[in-house]
């Protein structure tokens, strides 16, 4: 068939889906890694950049803070937006993966996009998949950025999908760059070692382009100091200006203390987002306002402390320590990697030496994916806990089987489960009243659970 009858019909195809035909064309016919994984990593930006190209390069019709990090950079960005957002800001959101609806990817001021701009965007862009050929990443954030431009927002917190230096959301001029932290994650594609993860995470810094670090290590500082003074950049350290303090946790709060180590001024935080890691995307979160408030954006104590304790309500993020009932508490995080996991194991510590002596044992539901360090990650986990091993329906998911034969050589023990909603029905009959159960081991188990 010619090519301009083949895109002929391609575009009568196109006038008559719905919008769930064009979700389901944009995850079947677009390579897309949480389907695949590393072969719908793209090497370059030469994608990115001739998709903006072609639609005027939207991504410089408004400023943007660019974050990047192993973990904390998702719920970085949603507070950062909801701060944003409380004060005044028409604010967009990219972020990924999502865990029920594709749109959560995509949001101004906590609404996702709406849906006629999905389906209208992947038509009016159908020629320019044919000659390009996208992944799902690269055409989605494209899709991100053309809606932005389009609403007029005032800022968009832009979210990298992986990595750094190579990762599509990388051909944006930002005000300001942060990346959370460095951690064994990706390893396939971003580098077997600290260092080398950390180089490409530092891809994102620009020149004369402020970027903050949330948290580094011994391994990832000189990484991070290097290649911000290549770039004439300059740099902050998080964890250098602000101390942590006097943390208190509830089911659905977390209360903190934050001081800024140079000015000695102490101040105190609620936020909806309950687990301590939060704290340091929180110490973060408050250096990068204070380089916006430089910026001329203003946000006053008010909408700070507001869009901080209410981040989930203004944004929707789910699935960070989130509490989705209580006798026995039932917990989902998307804890899927070394470091996130070792965040779990802080949260039930902490828990258990703070929760009025009650004897809590701790029921895991893990469900992984094929490419991440399995082995690392289940040999952190306690053999007095029970487990649940199940999997997500995607082709990249390890089988449930699988994971339980890896699991025993850590001495883990416990029952497959094929569907995630099936195991918490088996941990909830089998958990005490004051018991955790936790879901973890992927976004997408996850996205998962009905609730």
């Amino acid at each position: 068939m010619p090519f301009t009858i083949a895109l002929s019909l391609l575009a009568f195809i196109f006038t008559l889906m719905t919008y769930q035909q064009t979700i389901d064309y944009l995850y079947a016919q677009l390579p897309m890694y949480s389907r695949i994984g590393a072969a719908a990593y793209k090497e370059d930006l030469h994608n990115s950049i001739a998709l903006c190209n072609a639609l005027d390069n939207p991504q410089k019709k408004f400023k943007s803070v660019h974050i990047a990090g192993t973990n904390g950079k998702g719920s970085t960005s949603h507070m950062l937006a909801a701060m944003l957002q409380q004060a005044g800001y028409k604010t967009g959101l990219y972020t990924s993966p999502h865990l029920k609806d594709f749109r959560e990817r995509i949001k101004i001021n906590g609404e996702m996009i709406a849906k006629d701009f999905v389906v209208d965007f992947v038509q009016r862009s159908q020629q320019l998949t044919q000659q390009i050929e996208p992944s799902f990443f690269e055409l989605t954030m494209t899709m991100a950025f053309n809606y932005f431009a389009q609403q007029h927002v005032d800022i968009a917190i832009i979210e990298t999908g992986l990595g750094g230096r190579l990762d599509s959301t990388n051909i944006v001029t930002p005000i300001l760059s942060i990346i959370t932290n460095i951690g064994y994650d990706h390893m396939n594609i971003l580098g077997n070692t600290l260092e080398k993860i950390a180089a490409e995470k530092a891809g994102i810094i620009k020149p004369n382009i402020p970027v903050i670090i949330g948290e580094y290590l011994t391994e990832t500082k000189p990484v991070f100091i290097n290649k911000a003074t290549q770039c004439n950049a300059p740099i902050y350290f998080a964890q250098e200006e602000y101390a942590i303090t006097d943390i208190i946790v509830a089911a659905q709060t977390l209360q903190c203390c934050i001081t800024d180590i140079k000015q000695k001024i102490k101040e105190s935080f609620t936020i909806d987002l309950n687990s301590i890691y939060q704290t340091k995307n929180l110490r973060t979160v408050l250096f990068a306002e204070g380089i916006l408030l430089q910026n001329g954006f203003r946000i006053t104590d008010e909408a700070e402390k507001y869009a901080l304790s209410h981040t989930k309500k203004l944004t929707g993020l789910h699935g960070r320590w989130d509490v989705i009932s209580e006798k026995p508490t039932v917990v989902l995080d998307v804890a899927h990697n070394e470091d996130g996991m070792k965040q779990v194991l802080v949260q039930i510590q902490w828990i258990r030496e703070n929760g009025n002596n009650l004897r809590r044992k701790v029921h895991f539901i893990i469900g992984m994916v094929k490419d991440k360090e399995v082995d690392k990650v289940l040999s952190l986990l306690p053999n007095d806990a029970a487990y649940y091993f199940t999997n997500a329906h995607i082709p990249r998911a390890l089988p449930a089987a699988e994971l339980k034969l890896k699991a025993a050589t850590c001495n883990l023990t416990g029952d497959c489960f094929d569907d995630v909603n099936a195991a918490i029905i088996t941990a909830k009959k089998n958990a005490g009243e004051y018991d955790l159960i936790i879901v973890c081991g992927s976004v997408f188990l996850v996205g998962e659970v009905d609730n």
